[in-house]
């Protein structure tokens, strides 16, 4: 499962360029890293929420995959930043909320590698099955 979802990832150009990183991967659950680099920051030098979202939003969706193995599409997402971004290393876990056949409920948090169980951001997403 982890090696497929490496390979889908590896298909697109926007996460090789970003680094993103799978870990880990079981039925309805992913865990990504990311590595900090400065073209990522804001102004006050902190992950860009644009970033945070693509994180987010993107383990929502591998998440989602483990499950339905189907062309998902993101129809809606929610981010919500809870601190400033800071962090050597990115810790996104996605998680299926509740799975479907036509619509996928997924959930994201984001962590810095260096502080566990810090909330930095999280995200709530609906995917459609684009069969």
């Amino acid at each position: 499962m982890l090696e497929r979802l490496r390979e889908v990832s590896a298909t697109s150009a926007f996460n090789r360029w970003l680094g993103f990183e799978l870990v880990s991967a079981s039925a309805g659950e992913v865990e990504m890293h990311l590595a900090w680099r400065d073209e990522f920051g804001q102004y006050s030098g902190f992950l860009h929420a644009g970033v945070v979202g693509a994180l987010l939003d993107t383990a929502c969706g591998f998440a989602a995959a483990t499950l339905s193995g189907a062309n998902l599409l993101a129809s809606q997402f929610s981010v919500r930043c809870l601190r400033p971004a800071v962090a050597k290393t990115f810790v996104v876990r996605g998680r299926v909320v509740k799975p479907g056949r036509q619509q996928i409920f997924a959930a994201a948090d984001l962590e810095a590698l260096e502080n566990p169980g810090k909330l930095l951001a999280v995200c709530d997403t609906l995917l459609i099955n684009l069969k």
